[in-house]
C-alpha cells in the first residue's frame, strides 16, 4: 500500500506537490519533502496562467494574502514584441474577443465585417485587451459571459515556494534538511526504496516525486529513463536572468520581446521586476546576451545576471516504477507562454485522479505517461508556432526559424487556419481557440476564407451587431481601478 510520499527537492514544483497531496489525501497518507538549502533553485518562473487560480482555491488560499506573501501582481496577457517584424507588437490575452453570435465562432464575424468596412481590430472587442493598454483592473463579479475577464498573476517564486511550505508543513507534512548523496533500489523491481542523505539517515517511502530540477536525479540519473530532445524545433539553450528596480506603474501584462537570437521577458512585481533573455548559443555568445539584456532594462539592476543552460525536451517516461517527476525533472519548454508552473500543477493533479492505493498498477503509468506526452507536445508546438511564422528578415536565426520543419499536427493548424479560418482543438491542449486565433492573427497569418454562416448576415446588420459589443466591453472600463491602486486597495482588505 502507498502509505508514504518522498518529495526529493523543494522549490516552487516541490512545496506544491506537498501542499496538494496532504490537502486531497490528508491522513491517508505521508508526506515527506527533502531538501537543501545549499542547493538553489531555478526560480525564473514568474508569470502563470488563469488555471492558477483553481489550484490556490482548492488549497483554500486567501487571494489578497496570496498578493501579500509572493509580492504578486495581476496578468491578463502578454505583449509581444518584435515577434512579426520589427516595430510591430500584438497581445496574447486571457480573454475571448468579441461574443458568441451564432453558429460559427467570433472571427469568421470580424472577418466578415472587415470586408464591410469594419476598421476595428480583432483585439478591440477583447475586455482583457482594453484593460491592459489602459493598465486597468479590477474584479468583475457578474454571470454575464461578455464581461469575463481571466486573470493570472506574477509572483516571486521563490516567495510562493516559501508560503506553501508555511501552509504544508501546518498541514503535517514533514519537511527534512539534507543531501541526497545515494538512492538506494530494490534489486529485483528496480523501485526505489530509499533516500540516503550525506549525513548518513535514510528516508525511506513507497512512492516518490522528483522535484530535483534540471538534475532529475530520481528519474533519468537514478533509472534511467530517456530524454526525448526537441532542439531541432525550438534550439534556444541559454537564458540570462537579473532582477531589476519596479517601474512607478506596475504594468498588467507580461512583455515578451524578441531580440537577435532569442526574446526578453518582463515581469512586474510589487518590489521588482523580473528579466531575462532566453538565446540559442548557436547564434548569440554569452557576451553579446549579457550585453543585449543590460541594455535593455529601462531600470537598475538589483543583482548581478546569472546564467542557466537547458535543453528543451521531456522526459520520456514521466512516471516510471515508483517516482514520479514533477517540474524541471519531467522536461523544459522555454517560458514563453508561462507555462512552467502549470506544467507542474497538471502534473501534479494528473497523479492525484490516478493515485495508486493497494499497488502501482502499470495501466495506470502507461494512461498518466501518454496524457502528459500530448499535453508536452501541445504547448510545444504552441511555442513553435511563435517562432515559425515570424517575417523578420534581419538576422539568420530568424529566418532558420521561419523555414525549419515543425511538428505535423502544428502545420495541419496553420493551414486550417489559413485556409478556412477555423480553429479545431487536441485533447490536453491547455490552449483553447482565442490564444491560437490571436497568435496567429498577430504574427500575420491572414485566411483566405471564412465560414458561409458569417456572410448570410446583412452587412449593416453585422456591423451594427459588433458595435454593440465594441461599446458593450467598454462599459466596464469606467468602473475599472488602475492596476497599482487595485493592488494598494485589495491587498490592505
Amino acid at each position: 500500500m502507498i502509505k508514504k510520499v518522498v518529495i526529493a527537492g523543494g522549490g516552487t514544483a516541490g512545496w506544491m506537490a506537498a501542499a496538494l497531496l496532504k490537502k486531497v489525501l490528508q491522513q491517508q497518507i505521508d508526506v515527506e519533502l527533502v531538501e537543501s538549502d545549499d542547493i538553489g533553485i531555478i526560480g525564473v518562473g514568474e508569470a502563470t496562467i488563469p488555471p492558477i487560480q483553481v489550484f490556490n482555491q482548492y488549497l483554500g488560499l486567501d487571494e489578497a494574502e496570496f498578493l501579500r506573501e509572493t509580492k504578486a501582481t495581476i496578468k491578463l496577457a502578454i505583449k509581444f514584441e518584435n515577434w512579426r517584424t520589427q516595430g510591430e507588437s500584438y497581445y496574447h490575452t486571457f480573454g475571448a474577443p468579441g461574443a458568441q453570435l451564432g453558429f460559427c465562432p467570433f472571427q469568421h464575424y470580424w472577418l466578415q465585417a472587415k470586408k464591410a468596412g469594419l476598421t476595428q481590430s480583432l483585439w478591440d472587442f477583447d475586455l482583457n485587451f482594453l484593460c491592459a493598454e489602459q493598465g486597468k483592473f479590477n474584479i468583475i463579479k457578474t454571470p454575464n459571459p461578455l464581461y469575463e475577464m481571466p486573470y493570472a498573476y506574477h509572483f516571486d517564486s521563490g516567495l510562493y515556494g516559501r508560503y506553501l511550505r508555511k501552509i504544508a508543513e501546518k498541514s503535517g507534512v514533514v519537511r527534512t534538511e539534507g543531501l541526497i548523496e545515494l538512492v538506494q533500489q530494490d534489486a529485483i523491481s528496480g523501485h526505489i526504496r530509499s533516500l540516503h542523505l550525506k549525513d548518513g539517515r535514510q528516508i525511506h517511502g513507497d512512492l516518490f516525486i522528483d522535484c530535483t530540477g534540471l538534475r532529475a536525479l530520481l528519474v533519468r540519473k537514478t533509472l534511467g529513463v530517456a530524454f526525448e530532445d526537441w532542439s531541432h524545433y525550438l534550439p534556444a539553450n541559454s537564458a540570462i536572468a537579473v532582477p531589476s528596480e519596479r517601474f512607478a506603474q506596475t504594468l498588467p501584462y507580461t512583455r515578451s520581446i524578441a531580440h537577435k537570437a532569442g526574446w526578453q521577458w518582463r515581469i512586474p512585481l510589487t518590489h521588482r521586476n523580473g528579466n531575462g533573455l532566453v538565446y540559442c548559443s548557436d547564434y548569440l555568445s554569452d557576451d553579446e546576451a549579457h550585453h543585449t539584456l543590460m541594455g535593455n532594462l529601462d531600470a537598475n539592476a538589483l543583482a548581478e545576471p546569472r546564467k542557466i543552460s537547458f535543453q528543451t525536451g521531456r522526459t520520456t517516461e514521466q512516471w516510471c516504477k515508483n517516482v514520479v517527476s514533477i517540474g524541471l525533472s519531467s522536461g523544459f519548454l522555454e517560458p514563453l507562454e508561462s507555462t512552467s508552473i502549470h506544467l507542474i500543477q497538471s502534473g501534479i493533479v494528473r497523479l492525484l485522479k490516478m493515485f495508486p492505493h493497494q499497488q502501482i498498477s502499470q495501466t495506470v503509468i502507461d494512461y498518466y505517461n501518454a496524457d502528459s506526452k500530448q499535453e508536452f507536445e501541445t504547448i510545444r508546438d504552441f511555442i513553435v508556432l511563435h517562432y515559425h511564422v515570424n517575417q523578420r528578415d534581419d538576422s539568420k536565426f530568424w529566418r532558420d526559424m521561419r523555414h525549419m520543419a515543425i511538428p505535423p499536427r502544428l502545420a495541419e493548424k496553420i493551414a486550417l487556419f489559413q485556409q478556412t479560418a477555423a480553429i479545431f482543438n487536441d485533447q490536453n491542449d491547455i490552449f483553447r481557440d482565442a490564444s491560437w486565433l490571436q497568435v496567429m492573427l498577430g504574427q500575420g497569418i491572414q485566411p483566405l476564407e471564412h465560414h458561409p454562416a458569417a456572410k448570410a448576415v446583412p452587412d449593416a446588420q453585422l456591423l451594427q451587431t459588433l458595435q454593440k459589443i465594441r461599446d458593450a466591453k467598454q462599459q466596464p472600463l469606467a468602473q475599472m481601478l488602475s492596476h497599482d491602486e487595485f493592488l494598494l486597495r485589495y491587498t490592505k482588505q
